[in-house]
């Protein structure tokens, strides 16, 4: 049985059993831990989780978003990711321009106001709409502030200029594997009251030994339902667009977490979730004619032998 699903579904368990009833910015109410370390050996299978389907393309696109350096959904809608759009949302109908009706607590409203909820749909498949037609309103509310790709890509300096920061680490691991300082961090003090979400994975750092390159991520919040399990499938994916960039095999994808919480509005989908026996892991599949990380499209990334669970739905805190 693989220990990669296993670390994730103990996760569950641990903060259920032992986490702490804990309020949180979304008024939604959590159950809570603080300081938690999963280990998922990449050499098992790539750790995708199979007691509940996990949309790998939804994963892979965020992720080459976030390499790319983008900051606006509109490309993300273009490969029909639709996980940032709330937060873009929030900001249109908060703006001065937005005229429609009042979306207030939107994401609390929609869960338990079925009148609401149908509104809330319409207003938001009018904004998607827009973001894809229109270049100019998407240029102004499509955009999330300085969020990942801003900080991987083009972390600004204060005498000026700018730090290609996953450049330099890949460049590092070539040059000088043994070194301690191949990170990557995302959390810009500077730039947190701009972004409409700042950093939940906040550093990550790599590792070479014995001709494998492992990833360790320190995430400063993770919401274990929802969240955590595209974090571990997207830092394992980078892992291997990364390893495969320096010659190297993978070796372990170590997720580190600060507050690791369950929202109270997804109990139900975690009982389910936990009755269900683990199935084996798929393998990931690389176009091994692109040799650059910075070169990697949708249509270069697949899986082969995921075989999960249906999916379980639940709602998203905003």
């Amino acid at each position: 049985m693989s220990t990669s699903e296993q670390a994730y579904l103990q996760l569950l368990r641990d903060v259920l059993q032992n986490g702490v009833r804990k309020d949180d910015r979304t008024g939604t109410g959590t159950i809570s831990t603080f300081g938690y370390q999963m280990r998922f050996p990449l050499s098992e299978g790539f750790p995708l989780l199979t007691t509940k389907r996990v949309p790998f393309k939804l994963v892979a696109s965020e992720l080459l978003w976030f390499i790319k350096g983008d900051t606006n959904i509109r490309n993300l809608l273009q490969h029909n990711n639709n996980i940032w759009n709330e937060w873009a949302f929030k900001r249109w109908v908060e703006s001065e321009d937005y005229s429609g009706p009042d979306m207030t607590n939107f994401g609390l409203r929609s869960q338990t106001d079925t009148a609401f909820a149908k509104q809330y749909m319409e207003q938001m498949n009018l904004f998607k709409e827009r973001i894809l037609a229109d270049s100019d309103f998407a240029a102004a509310y499509g955009e999330l502030g300085d969020v990942y790709g801003k900080q991987w890509r083009d972390w600004k300096k204060a005498q000026g200029g700018s730090i290609d920061q996953l450049k330099d680490v890949i460049s590092s691991i070539k040059n000088n594997p043994d070194s301690r300082r191949l990170i990557v961090t995302a959390w810009n003090p500077e730039d947190v009251p701009s972004m409409a979400l700042p950093p939940c994975h906040t550093m990550f750092q790599f590792y070479v030994s014995e001709g494998k390159l492992s990833c360790q991520l320190y995430q400063r919040s993770g919401d274990i339902f929802l969240g955590i399990p595209f974090n571990i499938a997207s830092y394992a994916l980078l892992t291997h667009l990364i390893a495969h960039e320096c010659g190297l095999g993978v070796g372990d994808f170590v997720h580190t977490l600060g507050d690791a919480h369950i929202y109270s509005n997804h109990m139900e989908q975690i009982e389910i979730q936990l009755s269900r026996d683990p199935k084996p892991l798929p393998k990931l599949l690389l176009n091994t004619d692109k040799q650059s990380v910075f070169d990697f499209e949708m249509e270069d990334l697949s899986l082969e032998a995921y075989d999960p669970h249906p999916t379980i739905k639940a709602p998203v805190a905003v």
